[in-house]
């Protein structure tokens, strides 16, 4: 993951969405400029990796900023409804932190799967004028997806 965000330039907004099995947890400790206190359960071993991903890389990851109730914090929930984890996670660059306004779950979403759709509201402010010039829009995948 690591060799694809080194693509992205670092002045572009880049937004990472992933679903790594990481929990982040509530604590914060040595990560407080990338989460925040919001998150759910204790961190594990993926979220270690990815907090790391994300402090190394200057990314916030928004589910951990907006204070929530449980149900719209909790990405996955297991079929006899005992246990919640925060384990999918949507990350932009620090430096456009400001343009995130929410980011939480859509329990009612049908989206065929045992996850919930998890949302962030951005706010982008364009520049009023704008030249015609073409606009680049890359993307780009590992070869396994």
């Amino acid at each position: 993951m690591q060799s694809i965000i080194e693509k992205c330039s670092r002045k572009y907004l880049t937004i990472l969405m992933v679903d790594l099995n990481a929990e982040v947890g509530i604590d914060n400790t040595r990560y407080e400029d990338i989460m925040g206190r919001y998150g759910l359960g204790k961190r594990n071993e993926n979220g270690e990796r990815f907090a790391n991903l994300c402090a190394f890389n200057k990314s916030v990851t928004g589910g951990t900023i907006f204070p929530h109730k449980r149900i719209h914090k909790a990405t996955w929930i297991t079929p006899d409804h005992t246990t919640e984890n925060h384990i999918d996670h949507i990350c932009i660059n620090k430096k456009f932190r400001k343009i995130m306004e929410n980011v939480r779950t859509r329990r009612g979403a049908e989206v065929a799967s045992d996850h919930h759709l998890l949302v962030a509201n951005l706010k982008l402010k364009l520049k009023k004028n704008w030249t015609n010039s073409t606009t680049k829009v890359q993307c780009s995948l590992p070869s396994r997806y």
